[in-house]
């Protein structure tokens, strides 16, 4: 049964007395009951144990286990509030993001104690979930039945970090009210039933996996299917296993599926929908052809101040139609950028005037940043809520992804859009993985490098680049780095900011394409020496771009 309510802890409460399977992990099975009692019961120890006066947060450093979710829901029916802690944040920064988001009680398992040892973590009481000390702190409370009357639409429910390449990452604040009410849009929109399995294999201290994956489930009452952590050679044997309809992806999840070894019977899987971001048309399409799954990519500001829905009609590359409010402005002039002007082949013409910034002119959830005034007020600028994240429109009012704000690179006294060069060299067939970013020239602007995973030829990747038709002129990579392996974060998003830090100089082959030639040769050490960018140079473009989250 769907629930209606304005808070998760009433979807929380409503699984009470629900005796259906409701939580998978392993070997272990939770019914929709257990899983609400055992929610009851946290929210009761909570209560005890936040001291008197402390702010009503709990730190969650887990990875996909049950016990998350089960904070989730003990957090709700409490009026409390999550802080998902990232476990691949290390000493002092990992002690920062604790201490910043002002957690009384910090729960955990044995597997990430060392990331704490040493750790300044003053007033922080530990919960160990695998040790016997926390079943026996938590047996007196089995008893508890949920009960959502202390919870109001305004109670904070997550506090989640953003994944800013620069300075130290921001928590979000996500409302009760705001997350059920994405659960209900993301059911309804996708049809959730009672019946269906959501796979949660994105990391739950990220917002995409707590908002899209658990949230729609919960308020539609299906079941969920938790993976400790994401594997890509798991993933389809977890998703028959579980019996999957739906799961969530981000960064280039789908790319590493699509890079395991193809089987006959790959589209025999119950999975009907996945739905995310950055998978790219070129991998969206061979997902479906592969599995038989269509994969859906949305967008929306990790924030919630500013969200695109795909719809039917929506043309190949595009997010979806710009709602009410939504406009693509100039970052110098503020005044709205043109449409995007395309020749026969696809080719952005005018992407110098027609990419820039993503705004929200009309009213928005977005419900500001922990303790962080400074960043609320960048984000808020004259009344509206600034992305950060670049965009082209077309004359039917379609939206284009075309980066982050510092994702753009300034080559020749030109703007580039590191996300539509991207996409092009995506194409490559050896390519299993591509990273487009900026490196600074030694005189003036920037250079195009881009990172390949997986096969690289140089005759033929510079063949494959003069049979582009959408390539401009200055978009070919001055720069090509292979690796093995993508450098990702723990929500599988490329680590641009390194890769853009080491630029050729680095210990994995580099090819480069000097000036004057067309074609690519081995970089050597001296060569690589006298591309080392001025004193002072950060590669930064010269206009003052605003930095994404």
């Amino acid at each position: 049964m769907a629930v209606d309510g304005c808070t998760v802890a009433e979807a929380v409460a409503a699984r009470w007395g629900d005796h259906r399977p409701g939580l998978w992990f392993e070997e272990q099975v939770l019914t929709q009951h257990e899983v609400a009692a055992g929610a009851a019961a946290r929210a009761a120890l909570l209560a005890d144990l936040l001291p008197a006066g402390a702010v009503p947060h709990v730190g969650v450093l887990l990875d996909n286990t049950p016990e998350f979710p089960l904070w989730l829901g003990a957090a709700a029916l409490a009026g409390a509030a999550v802080a998902g802690v990232n476990p691949t944040r290390r000493g002092a920064e990992l002690a920062r993001d604790i201490v910043h988001t002002e957690c009384p009680v910090l729960v955990t398992e044995r597997a990430h104690l060392p990331l704490l040892a040493g750790l300044e973590l003053p007033g922080v009481r530990l919960l160990v979930t695998d040790e016997p000390e926390y079943g026996a702190l938590l047996a007196p409370y089995l008893g508890a039945s949920p009960d959502a009357s202390r919870a109001a639409p305004a109670d904070r429910i997550l506090l989640y970090f953003t994944s800013g390449s620069t300075g130290a990452p921001k928590a979000a604040l996500c409302s009760q009210g705001r997350l059920a009410a994405a659960g209900r849009s993301l059911a309804g929109q996708f049809g959730v039933r009672p019946d269906d399995v959501h796979y949660v294999c994105m990391p739950m201290f990220h917002g995409n996996a707590v908002i899209a994956d658990w949230a729609p489930a919960l308020v539609a009452g299906a079941g969920v299917a938790l993976r400790r952590r994401f594997s890509a050679s798991g993933f389809l044997c977890d998703v028959r296993r579980y019996r999957a309809t739906y799961f969530t992806y981000v960064g280039r999840a789908v790319q590493y599926i699509l890079a395991t070894e193809p089987r006959p019977d790959d589209r025999d899987n119950p999975l009907r929908l996945g739905f995310g971001t950055e998978a790219g048309a070129v991998d969206a399409a061979a997902f479906e052809a592969r599995f038989g799954v269509r994969l859906v990519e949305g967008y929306g500001s990790s924030e919630g101040g500013a969200a695109i829905q795909w719809s039917p009609g929506t043309p190949a590359g595009a997010v979806g139609r710009a709602a009410p409010g939504l406009v693509v402005l100039d970052q110098e002039s503020g005044q709205e950028c043109p449409a995007a002007v395309f020749d026969s082949g696809g080719r952005l013409l005018n992407g110098e005037a027609a990419i820039g910034e993503l705004v929200n002119r009309a009213p928005n959830p977005f419900e500001g940043y922990w303790r962080n005034a400074a960043a609320e007020a960048e984000r808020r600028r004259g009344g509206w809520y600034w992305t950060g994240d670049l965009f082209y429109r077309d004359a039917a009012g379609y939206l284009y992804f075309a980066g982050r704000t510092d994702d753009r690179i300034r080559v020749d006294g030109e703007n580039l859009a590191a996300a539509v060069i991207e996409n092009i060299v995506a194409r490559y067939e050896g390519a299993e993985a591509v990273a487009v970013y900026g490196v600074p020239d030694p005189v003036t602007g920037d250079q195009v490098m881009a990172t390949i995973a997986g096969r690289f030829e140089p005759l033929d990747f510079a063949e494959f680049l003069l049979a582009q038709p959408d390539l401009g002129t200055k978009m070919a990579p001055r720069f090509v780095r292979v690796v093995e392996r993508m450098p990702v974060t723990a929500t599988n998003k490329i680590r641009r900011a390194a890769l853009r830090k080491e630029g050729v100089r680095c210990t994995d082959p580099v090819w480069w394409r000097p000036p004057g030639e067309r074609t690519y040769r081995r970089l050597t050490p001296k060569e690589a020496e006298a591309w080392r960018p001025p004193r002072g140079a950060g590669g930064l473009p010269e206009r003052p771009f605003r930095h994404a989250q």
